[in-house]
């Protein structure tokens, strides 16, 4: 398959060709189905012979070409349905039926036949020359009316809002937000660009319009990413603070899976600046070794590393409550817990060698004992709860007298 992408470094351009390069190449193995033989890249510095030449091979047409923010309202027009025009005339001049995607906008569903802003007006008449062309060829169309874009590569200070408070987060410059109530309609660009791989495969979402509302349908004459969020200006501001304030307090929010928070912090971590990209934490050294917190949830625990050198015992105390992992990462080791108020002791042989997690028992006084000479035992540890030193719920008691 030979595939066209116009506005190929744009935004949503440059993600989508960098996923169809890496199943090119087979380096994503997710689409087996996706036989991949080239990919043409089109863009404004493009030579435009170029683009007759694209036409007369493309297997499929992604156009994502358009005009965002121009300094004359009439480039609207022309960025967003002339070139679509040319883009649609080549193909006709070569009997190419290939499948065509145009990129639109929500806005282009606003009332009124051309929607209430040049940009609106000029999007829904470039939607309506694809289905023209569609009628008259035959070819399958594919439009998208997408809602707010966010995600990695995205310009800031141009026309999402999320790249502008992400970048400026980031950076320790300033956010203006006038209503934080407002909600938006936030699409992410991975999500995107996985609708486009089922376009090529095939198997786009469809829908249609009642009005301004989208009603999924097989059969309708538009398509859509079947999966957005709906979140508030004032939402996305408190989760950038937990973001930018986590290196300090090394707390990492409540991140689900597939959310929201999840896509805005992957968003959030492609602005910060190489400076940030690393940050220290807090050893505290003696001369016993070291122990280092590495991380904090907020319903998850506790994370930490610790050095212990050779010869070292460790620990020597028990929990009512809390329990633990300990993971021996480097190094050999001797682990013993006891419950207490009984003689019994349990010993777990630990070394780097043969990694393996430990419980770490409520009610048992335990230790790490360092077996080597020479090398430094390395512990990775979880807890189930974040150290509180006003209640550490931690007593003294040697495992073995």
């Amino acid at each position: 398959m030979k595939i066209l992408v116009t506005g190929a470094k744009g935004f949503v351009g440059k993600n989508l060709v960098a996923n169809l390069y890496a199943i090119k190449d087979e380096k994503n193995k997710t689409r087996p189905n996706l036989v991949i033989e080239e990919i043409f890249e089109y863009d404004l510095d493009t030579k435009p012979a170029l683009l007759d030449e694209f036409c007369a091979q493309a297997d499929f047409v992604f156009n994502l070409a358009g005009v965002n923010r121009p300094k004359d309202n009439m480039e609207f027009m022309n960025g967003n349905f002339s070139f679509a025009s040319t883009l649609l005339d080549s193909l006709k001049s070569h009997n190419n039926r290939c499948p065509v995607m145009l990129s639109s906008s929500i806005q282009a569903t606003l009332i009124g036949r051309y929607g209430e802003s040049d940009y609106g007006k000029s999007k829904l008449a470039g939607e309506e020359l694809f289905f023209e062309y569609g009628q008259q060829t035959g070819a399958q169309v594919l439009v998208y009316r997408f809602p707010n874009l966010f995600g990695k590569w995205c310009r800031p200070n141009y026309n999402s809002v999320i790249a502008t408070f992400c970048n400026n987060t980031a950076n320790d410059l300033l956010i203006t937000v006038n209503d934080r109530s407002t909600e938006l309609e936030f699409l992410y660009i991975d999500d995107l660009v996985e609708e486009m791989l089922d376009a090529l495969e095939g198997t786009p979402h469809r829908c249609h319009y009642d009005g301004l509302l989208l009603i999924a349908d097989e059969n309708g004459q538009y398509c859509y990413v079947p999966v957005t969020h709906y979140v508030t200006l004032g939402e996305i501001e408190d989760l950038l603070v937990k973001f930018k304030n986590q290196p300090n307090t090394l707390v990492m929010p409540e991140i689900p899976v597939d959310s929201f928070a999840s896509k805005l912090y992957s968003t959030y971590l492609s602005y910060l600046p190489e400076s940030k990209v690393s940050f220290p934490l807090n050893m505290h050294t003696d001369d016993r070794g070291s122990f280092t917190e590495l991380m904090r949830t907020e319903k998850c625990g506790q994370f930490s590393v610790n050095i212990t050198k050779p010869g070292i015992t460790k620990g020597q105390h028990w929990h009512n409550s809390k329990w633990e992992f300990f993971i021996v990462v480097a190094g050999k080791g001797l682990i013993q817990q006891r419950k207490i108020g009984t003689n019994e002791v349990l010993n777990f042989e630990v070394s780097g060698e043969r990694i393996q997690a430990v419980h770490i028992l409520p009610g048992y006084t335990h230790n790490i004992i360092n077996q080597s000479e020479t090398e430094n035992l390395v512990t990775v540890m979880w807890a189930n709860e974040a150290f509180n030193p006003e209640r550490p719920d931690t007593v003294f008691e040697k495992v073995e007298e």
